[in-house]
């Protein structure tokens, strides 16, 4: 359809078409075929969750993504983190990954898993929802509002949400390639992670997924507490496995570094304990045992602020953590999962304002 072309993404126009395709013909299928059933698709919070929240945040992450990834691969080579040879092979893994980013084969086996899928669960769907179904005899067929969001809708949220997973499957093979090479690394870099504190900014990359994932989700919550007669404290358990597993899949390729860091953590400890203790006796030896004459001297002396320097660089190792992530991430991704629609079905929104409230207090 010439959506995209090569180095731009055209992100307005593919949201504005996509969200045309989903959302468009279900009003007018329904308008035209099932009128009685319009006031009801468009009171639907759970297709506004996917045609309208979900599809543009699926389109958003891929770019994130993409532009994420490549600050990642730019920094690794303006910081010399490599060496030739381990350049050379990170190449070559880029260069595959490349070519499986480009390939027509994962695209089709999601699809294909997409068709298997809609297939065996398609009658779940079916639920009393006027615009949905209809009843014949004791059983609820779908309406043709119904096939269109079963067959093109719902698919193509779910083709692209197959494919953001892929694409983190991808960024996570090659953080696992990556933590393999000899990366030189430094126990006292500032930012506390010897270097590969940089490494954190993707996990935010996977925020959009995670929104997306968790609107749909919780747009099937609300509607189950608000017309099946469910409680919120019924999704309790789900939903802490959500936020557990959108956690773990996020995180998980910083996880590779874990033990490298660790091992840095542990090296620099002792061999900078080594020098530190050198330097410190030499420290007390000139200025606390034979300091006597020299007074007037110390506060000019050279030793001085190498040993706070050499402190600061010491703390910087001993504070080192080996997760190269920082609060910022895991805040960026607990946003990222809207509970705020769910509870709202049962606790009034002047509560909650109020529960805020209290708590900055």
């Amino acid at each position: 359809m010439k959506l995209m072309r090569p180095n731009q993404w055209n992100l307005a126009r593919r949201t504005t078409v996509l969200v045309a395709v989903t959302w468009v013909p279900l009003v007018a299928i329904t308008a035209v075929l099932n009128p009685d059933g319009l006031i009801s698709l468009l009171k639907d919070y759970r297709a506004y969750s996917r045609f309208f929240l979900a599809i543009p945040a699926l389109l958003i992450g891929e770019l994130l993504m993409e532009v994420r990834f490549r600050a990642v691969m730019a920094h690794i080579r303006e910081a010399k983190l490599l060496t030739d040879v381990d350049t050379t092979y990170m190449d070559e893994v880029i260069a595959g990954l490349v070519r499986l980013r480009d390939s027509l084969l994962p695209e089709l086996a999601i699809l294909a898993l997409l068709m298997i899928h809609t297939v065996a669960s398609y009658k779940g769907l079916a639920d009393a929802t006027p615009w949905l179904t209809h009843r014949e005899g004791n059983e609820l067929q779908l309406t043709a509002a119904g096939w269109y969001v079963v067959v093109v809708s719902t698919s193509i949220f779910q083709l692209l949400l197959g494919l953001g997973l892929w694409k983190w499957l991808m960024w996570t093979f090659f953080a696992f390639r990556l933590s393999a090479c000899n990366l030189r690394l430094v126990p006292t870099h500032p930012d506390r992670h010897g270097g590969l504190g940089f490494l954190g900014l993707t996990a935010s990359a996977f925020a959009p997924v995670a929104f997306a994932a968790a609107a749909v989700i919780g747009a099937t919550w609300r509607e189950a507490i608000l017309h099946d007669g469910a409680r919120l404290m019924d999704f309790k358990l789900p939903a802490i496995a959500l936020v557990v597993i959108i956690a773990l899949v996020s995180l998980a390729p910083l996880g590779f570094f874990v033990p490298r860091l660790a091992q840095l953590r542990r090296k620099g400890i002792l061999e900078y304990g080594v020098l530190g203790q050198i330097h410190s006796t030499d420290f007390h030896e000139k200025w606390i045992v034979h300091r006597a004459g020299h007074e007037s001297e110390f506060l000019q002396a050279a030793e001085t602020s190498s040993l706070a320097n050499f402190g600061r660089a010491y703390e910087n190792i001993v504070a080192l953590r080996p997760f190269p992530a920082d609060r910022g991430a895991l805040v960026t991704l607990a946003v990222a999962v809207p509970a705020l629609p769910v509870i709202l079905t049962q606790v009034p929104l002047i509560v909650v304002l109020d529960d805020l409230l209290r708590a900055l207090h």
